[in-house]
């Protein structure tokens, strides 16, 4: 009998629809009543009325009015539609941006995102945006990078069709030469729609050689060149953390292994990036309550964002060497899984003590933060789904950033350019007495005090004196709840901070 199956199981035959659909860009400096278009929006500050009384006659008075009776003032994400006469258009849509002195990347990232998620659901393929002197390259790319992710739909699964519908052309209206900057909006929008797909896949579709065959298609850009390794090159290379991680489920593991050498790039430094890839997390023998479980198809966020954020800064042609590794497993229950108990050895050479087989991706992520720096990587950033202990600590709005000295803050500053927010988490010695196991290096799973941050002090272990910062996305990587800038499920988060430590390519780097 195999010790691994030969193939990935799944009844499902149809062809699915496309879940997502990248909209082609124009810009121009065209009058607002002279537009083609099925709808035009304007995005507006709060208490700013005086800003768009242009649009007060097209609309017979109706806007003041609006104003006059607090109907719209310009509040966040607020939105008024008209029917403006003399245009060639016969939709208005006025978005608030809210307060100027709050307005930043994130804020015109949401905006772009509501502006498209309203005409979708107003079934309007052509749209425009009137954008004024305020937004700044930087805005206008993240508001093409906000509404190429609103052009997104999770049921491309559904057998009958449904109503889904894309915007298929955005002509951004404003005095600026922002066709660059557009450009760059778009293509980050759609690796992260890209790996969104990937993390709302379910666990009988993304079995982890699957998820390797799509991130390598994903990958395979100029600059690129791929290698995946199987559970043989895994023994041979000493992995017995993430083969013993792998050893309950029927379905082999893999890991993705990619690099970008741009022509001209420094020899260093080089950027490590290792990405989670649990495609299924059942908690193994220490298994998890049947209440919410079918969401441990996204365990695999963390690889999902590697494999997104090199695809975007191999097209952008930055030039900075990136090595990309994803470990990718199912965690599962079978006959032949990890015990409570038993020891494994790391491919450093590390052995460790499993208390607990849902402390799995630690693991995982440890062979794999090895090989990245066998391989060259100067500098490393782990990203994961990793710890319900950071969702207690921060919530679903924050990523908690672990990291060393100087490293940690170049990715903070990062992530506050790219409006992702992220909050710094200790890493004291004194937290490794709990990893401290009587029988092997370390214990995977010291408790729950301290849970998130004990888990990154394990990473650390197989780092050494490697710049090294940590992700912790367990809270981020999965939206609860629709909101006017995005749909239920997969958030892409992280994809964008990991594009911009690459943009800022060795400056000030330890």
């Amino acid at each position: 009998m195999p010790r691994w199956s030969a193939g990935p199981f799944s009844l499902i035959k149809a062809e699915m629809q496309p879940a997502y659909e990248t909209p082609q860009f124009t810009t121009s400096r065209s009058d607002a009543p002279a537009i083609e278009a099925g709808l035009i929006a304007v995005p507006v500050f709060q208490g700013q009325r005086e800003q768009v009384d242009w649009v007060n006659q097209a609309t017979n008075g109706e806007m003041g009015a609006a104003f006059d009776r607090a109907e719209f003032n310009g509040k966040a994400y607020e939105m008024w539609a008209a029917h403006p006469s003399g245009w060639r258009t016969s939709r208005l849509l006025l978005v608030g941006a809210g307060p100027e002195r709050e307005f930043d990347a994130e804020r015109a990232r949401r905006i772009g995102a509501c502006v498209g998620l309203a005409s979708r659901s107003q079934k309007q393929q052509r749209i425009a945006v009137l954008l004024s002197d305020a937004w700044s390259e930087p805005h206008i790319e993240a508001l093409a990078e906000g509404a190429t992710l609103a052009n997104y739909d999770n049921g491309h699964y559904k057998s009958k069709h449904d109503g889904r519908f894309f915007v298929s052309a955005i002509e951004i209206v404003t005095g600026h030469d922002i066709a660059t900057a557009v450009e760059r909006g778009q293509r980050l929008g759609e690796a992260i729609n890209a790996a969104r797909l990937l993390i709302n896949e379910p666990g009988n579709r993304l079995t982890p050689r699957e998820f390797v065959s799509r991130g390598e298609a994903l990958v395979s850009v100029p600059g690129v060149t791929v290698e995946t390794l199987d559970e043989h090159r895994m023994e041979e290379l000493g992995m017995g953390l993430l083969l013993g991680v792998a050893r309950g489920s029927t379905e082999p593991p893999r890991m993705l292994v990619a690099r970008y050498e741009p022509v001209g790039a420094p020899a260093t430094p080089v950027l490590g990036l290792v990405g989670k890839g649990v495609t299924f997390d059942t908690g193994g023998i220490s298994i998890k309550p049947a209440d919410g479980m079918e969401r441990m198809k996204d365990d695999m966020a963390g690889g999902a964002t590697v494999i997104a954020a090199l695809r975007a800064i191999a097209l952008e042609r930055l030039p900075i060497r990136v090595i990309a590794i994803v470990p990718a497993t199912e965690n599962m229950p079978g006959g032949r899984a990890t015990k409570p108990g038993d020891v494994h050895q790391s491919a450093s050479g590390i052995t460790v003590e499993i208390n607990n087989t849902d402390a799995e991706g630690r693991l995982i992520l440890g062979d794999g933060l090895w090989y990245a720096k066998e391989l060259g990587a100067t500098h490393l950033i782990d990203v994961a789904t990793l710890t319900g202990a950071v969702v207690v600590a921060l919530g679903k709005t924050t990523t908690g950033l672990f990291g060393t000295e100087g490293w940690g803050e170049i990715v903070e500053a990062a992530a506050r350019r790219s409006g992702e927010k992220v909050w710094p988490m200790p890493l004291f010695d004194d937290y490794r007495e709990a990893l401290k196991s009587e029988i092997a290096d370390l214990l995977n799973s010291p408790g729950r005090a301290a849970g998130a941050i004990t888990a990154a002090m394990f990473l650390k272990e197989f780092v050494g004196t490697t710049p090294w910062a940590h992700l912790d996305i367990a809270g981020t990587a999965w939206a609860e709840d629709a909101r006017a800038w995005t749909v239920k499920g997969a958030t892409g988060v992280m994809v964008r901070t990991l594009v911009e430590v690459a943009r800022s390519a060795g400056k000030n780097w330890p």
